[in-house]
């Protein structure tokens, strides 16, 4: 399944220039303050059943994904944790089984009525944390950058909380490659996913969320943007085939 600014232009990285306003407007897809408003009332209204939608429309496969990407932060037990995006608590859940400390940031108030983790929340733009500076051990983060306005913000409020040595988890969608399951993955991303959604959840948000995918920028960019950003050991990982990806680095400088 499938340094930028929402406002604007990418970073060039290996010969890739990727301009995020110029794929938004092909893609006809807000930027800026109205794509942070758009983002905000989507998930307040999704949220009621988002976990419901989630675990239909990836056949369950999203839990093992987060579970990967808790292990491959590699942290110790009592490590504090900020989950970014933390929606109505998936992440929480296994951090917290994993023996990490855990909070949770999300710009939808929607989302976090929903979270019943118990765990510490906040209601807050990626963007501008309100947290101290290298506060945190890691940062997870769950199907979120494209969601964010201003990507090259998000990535250095990454550098400014993370203290060094700490890592990043972050998860996104993907495309196969090529071949049936590229295929297979476009007619469900594209089209069965919109009608599930509309059964079972909002049908405009999930048309939505496939389009959306033109906001992210490829790995070859998000790579050199990540290392701009003050990280290290930036690796990135195919799940499943390539339905979905996980990317961890780690915050420069000695512990």
């Amino acid at each position: 399944m499938t340094a930028a600014s929402g406002n604007g232009s990418g970073g060039a990285a290996a010969g890739i220039r990727f301009d995020q306003a110029a794929r938004a407007a092909e893609a006809d897809l807000p930027v800026g303050p109205e794509k942070t408003a758009l983002v905000r009332a989507m998930f307040d209204s999704i949220a009621p059943r988002y976990d419901l939608v989630n675990r239909v429309m990836t056949f369950g496969l999203d839990v093992r994904w987060r579970a990967l990407s808790v292990e491959a932060l590699g942290l110790p037990a009592g490590a504090t944790v900020l989950d970014l995006a933390c929606g109505t608590g998936d992440f929480l859940r296994m951090l917290t089984g994993a023996g990490l400390r855990p909070f949770g940031v999300d710009l939808s108030w929607g989302m976090l009525a929903a979270n019943r983790t118990g765990r510490p929340l906040v209601e807050a733009d990626a963007a501008a944390l309100p947290v101290a500076d290298a506060c945190v051990d890691g940062i997870t983060c769950g199907y979120a950058l494209r969601n964010f306005t201003d990507l090259g913000a998000v990535f250095a409020e990454f550098e400014r909380v993370v203290r060094p040595g700490g890592r990043l988890s972050i998860l996104e969608v993907a495309e196969p490659e090529g071949g049936l399951l590229r295929l297979g993955d476009r007619i469900w991303f594209r089209r069965v996913v919109p009608v599930i959604g509309g059964l079972l959840s909002d049908r405009d948000a999930y048309r939505y969320l496939p389009r959306s995918t033109a906001y992210l920028p490829p790995v070859e960019v998000l790579r050199p943007m990540l290392s701009e950003a003050g990280f290290s050991s930036v690796n990135h990982r195919a799940l499943s085939g390539g339905l979905s990806q996980l990317i961890t680095a780690t915050r420069r400088g000695r512990p």
